[in-house]
């Protein structure tokens, strides 16, 4: 016997073919030409060393060892395609996220998990909004550019522990004797938000954070106070572990937005991770 590989897709090629015992249906099936069935068959024979069709006038007909040889051959193929369908479903889909989305995007997945067990998200974290993919199959982005998908933009306001209200009495001078808790190196979030409210305060007392992630997490710790994108603490206000003292909110410019591979590249299950993340909040928090 032959010691080249067996030609699976020439085995597909004979099942599909003895199913129909005609090669314009194969072939339709197959999407390929007639030709290119007789071929495959023929390779298959070569191997085997043995014809599995008899060919005359009303079409084939199976050899009997083509037909002792088919229901072993099916199974085979079967059990093959649902090994690999097995795998396929559980295949890993590589996001990347920036860490100030992780408050927004953490309560996402875990959700989603739970609903699709066998989809599987490896997440990796990172400061760096480049809008390349490289080697994951999507990627939130944060910026003015907008490109891909737009997920929500960022809008601005204050935000506290509960502890530090003390009443529901929130003035502008209470508010300039706090720590101010920048969620970057500059100034320019709170300054933007204090500019749109008409409010004229020295930031006395500050601290600077590296992300906004950050700078909310020291905020529900009583740190201080921080101006944080309402998407991104919902679930805090909702727990109550921070509290917004003012109505006033602004928008920045900036977005968070989603680039994904093209369908013909993409894993199993990106698109419907692709539809959960752009879902409304309501949808996506079940």
């Amino acid at each position: 016997m032959s010691q080249r590989p067996l030609p699976l897709n020439a085995i597909h090629a004979f099942i599909v073919t003895a199913r129909h015992l005609n090669l314009t249906r194969a072939a339709g099936e197959l999407c390929i030409t007639q030709g290119a069935v007789s071929r495959k068959i023929a390779s298959l024979e070569t191997w085997l060393g043995f014809s599995l069709f008899d060919r005359h006038a009303r079409g084939l007909r199976l050899t009997p060892q083509g037909s002792a040889l088919l229901p072993a051959l099916q199974a085979g193929y079967q059990q093959i395609f649902d090994a690999a369908q097995s795998s396929r479903q559980q295949a890993v889909i590589r996001l990347k996220a920036p860490t100030c989305a992780m408050r927004w995007l953490l309560p996402k997945l875990v959700a989603l998990e739970k609903r699709r067990p066998d989809l599987h998200v490896s997440l990796t974290t990172t400061v760096d909004h480049s809008s390349q993919l490289e080697h994951y199959d999507a990627a939130i982005l944060y910026g003015t550019s907008g490109r891909g998908m737009r997920l929500f933009e960022e809008e601005l306001t204050p935000v506290i522990a509960p502890g530090l209200l003390a009443s529901s009495s929130f003035t502008e001078q209470r508010l300039a004797a706090m720590t101010f808790l920048h969620p970057t190196t500059d100034s320019r979030d709170w300054q933007l938000w204090l500019k749109s409210q008409r409010m004229t305060i020295a930031l006395l007392r500050n601290q600077h954070f590296a992300t906004m992630d950050l700078a909310i997490s020291a905020a529900i710790q009583g740190y201080g106070v921080t101006v944080a994108d309402v998407t991104l603490i919902a679930e805090d206000l909702a727990m109550q572990r921070l509290v917004a003292p003012f109505s006033g909110r602004v928008k920045t410019g900036a977005l968070y937005s989603l680039i994904r591979r093209p369908a013909e590249e993409a894993p199993p299950l990106l698109d419907e991770l692709v539809s959960w993340l752009a879902a409304p909040e309501e949808t996506g928090a079940g």
